[in-house]
C-alpha cells in the first residue's frame, strides 16, 4: 500500500512505529480519526490491526489518521 506523505506528497516507508518520509525527514504516527490519540498497533499472524483506548474500538486501516510524530526528546 502506497502511503503519500501529507505534507509533501512523497511516498512514505514503514517503521516498527509508524511511518517516515524520507523527503521531510519526518516520523508518523498512526493516530485515531476522531480523538487524533495514537493508536495502539496489534500484529498477530500477519495481521495489523489498530485499536483506540479512547473508546473508539478497532479501527480500520482505511480511516487511520497519520499525524507528524513528536521529537524523541519530549
Amino acid at each position: 500500500m502506497d502511503i503519500l506523505c501529507p505534507q509533501c506528497q512523497h511516498q512514505m516507508t514503514t517503521t516498527d512505529s509508524g511511518l517516515f518520509c524520507p523527503q521531510c525527514q519526518q516520523h508518523f504516527t498512526a493516530c485515531c480519526p476522531d480523538c487524533h490519540h495514537p493508536l495502539n498497533v496489534l500484529k498477530a499472524c500477519g495481521a495489523i490491526d489498530y485499536f483506540c483506548q479512547q473508546g473508539h474500538g478497532l479501527i480500520s486501516k482505511k480511516r487511520l489518521l497519520w499525524l507528524p510524530s513528536p521529537p524523541a526528546n519530549q
